[in-house]
């Protein structure tokens, strides 16, 4: 009986949590596994000898049934950081391959199966296959990809003050820039202004948004009584006040 013989070429995912490097020789495969032979039937030995008492149908008569194959399906090429590129494809869920391209060579293909990454290095290049199907590279010497932060976004935060007229101001500062709410004591709303419309009036009284340097003021002026002035700044304190007669 003849034996059979075959040579492993593709390279070893690693263990969840470690990284299995991968030989990437410049314009050659990856160096391939010692060829295994597979268990022979030794000589003389081909055929068990049978007890002509045992009927034939005590031996077994079909072949254990081969293990399904996935189907290697084309997801995505990403270009690797140095010029090359790598052609992912999905096999099973938690099962993906990326053959690794120079050009018209392919050196290797990384696997990555079972939650496991897979590493692989050239001529300084690095490669790195995750769980996932995203692939990542960096070239010795150069800045490794740091994991993707989100810029923090600007919470609005307020602040509620009573104002001399006896109405409410709620000054807000968020993502959108500041602007001032007016409503009564009761909390009907008679107005919102801005830095793009920073001036409103309501029975005498007039309310502006003032730009001074980086800072934004709030004042209010009592037109009824001759133009008496209160500025607040954004933490809802007041820091600076006016009468006709000069300011305070």
């Amino acid at each position: 009986m003849r034996s059979s013989r075959r040579t492993t070429l593709r390279t070893a995912a690693v263990v969840t949590g470690a990284a299995a490097v991968l030989a990437l020789p410049v314009g050659s495969a990856f160096a391939e596994s010692p060829a295994v032979r597979e268990p022979g039937v030794l000589p003389g030995i081909e055929q068990p000898s049978v007890d002509p008492s045992v009927k034939p149908s005590a031996w077994p008569t079909t072949s254990p049934a081969k293990q399904k194959q996935g189907v290697r399906a084309y997801v995505t090429t990403v270009q690797l950081a140095d010029g090359s590129v790598a052609k992912v494809y999905k096999i099973d869920d938690n099962h993906f391959e990326a053959d690794i391209f120079t050009g018209r060579t392919k050196p290797d293909t990384l696997v990555s199966k079972g939650w496991a990454a897979s590493y692989g290095q050239s001529d300084g290049l690095h490669v790195v296959l995750r769980p996932n199907g995203t692939v990542t590279s960096w070239v010795e010497g150069g800045q490794k990809p740091k994991p993707e932060v989100k810029p923090e976004v600007k919470r609005e935060s307020s602040v509620r003050i009573g104002m001399p007229d006896g109405r409410i101001a709620k000054l807000v500062d968020g993502p959108n820039g500041k602007r001032v709410e007016i409503s009564t004591p009761y909390g009907s709303t008679l107005g919102t202004i801005d830095l793009q419309r920073p001036s409103a009036q309501n029975d005498g009284w007039t309310y502006k948004l003032v730009q001074d340097g980086r800072r934004v003021k709030f004042v209010v002026i009592d037109g009824k009584g001759g133009g008496n002035s209160w500025v607040y700044d954004f933490n809802g304190r007041l820091i600076e006040t006016y009468t006709v007669g000069g300011a305070k």
